[in-house]
């Protein structure tokens, strides 16, 4: 459980710089998503109990603003970070190049999962496809930037939180 809550704390802080970016980038009508940057470590490097709750807890943290109904961000979240640790063995997650390639593709996975659920039956619409695909490429090109720090942020995390003694998480 503290491995999850460390992993926690460290999506807070994304939350947290994701805001004020987005914030920032307001009067432009950019807004950047990273949630591939949530799952993508923990799913890699802890076990399923472990980044799975840290998945749902970001996920609940997101859906705490969001105009959906509660659980949607959590449910695709868990989601993602249940199938990249189900292929984990399969995915270069070892170096860097490979890990910020697996947060690349549940970052563009999850947006338009949740652009689907956000929009629903107006995703017909001819207008809205260019600016999904304009958050789209910018929230990538941000991800690419930062998963090396975020992942080194979450490693060093883990480095000072020792496992339970139970061997549950």
């Amino acid at each position: 459980m503290r491995r999850t809550l460390a992993i926690f704390l460290t999506s807070l802080i994304l939350w947290a710089v994701l805001g004020r970016l987005n914030d920032a980038l307001s009067v432009a009508r950019v807004t950047l998503f990273g949630g591939g940057l949530f799952v993508a470590y923990a799913a890699f490097t802890l076990p399923l109990a472990e980044g799975l709750g840290a998945a749902l807890l970001a996920g609940a943290l997101l859906d705490a603003g969001a105009p959906v109904r509660f659980g949607t961000h959590a449910l695709i979240l868990g989601g993602a970070a249940t199938l990249i640790f189900a292929l984990r063995e399969r995915l270069p997650h070892d170096q860097a190049g490979g890990r910020v390639g697996i947060a690349l593709a549940a970052n563009a996975a999850i947006f338009l999962a949740l652009s689907a659920a956000h929009l629903g039956a107006r995703a017909a619409a001819a207008g809205i496809w260019p600016r999904l695909g304009s958050d789209l490429l910018l929230s990538e090109l941000f991800v690419a930037l930062a998963a090396p720090w975020f992942f080194a942020l979450q490693a060093q995390t883990l480095r000072y939180v020792p496992r339970d003694p139970d061997g549950m998480f």
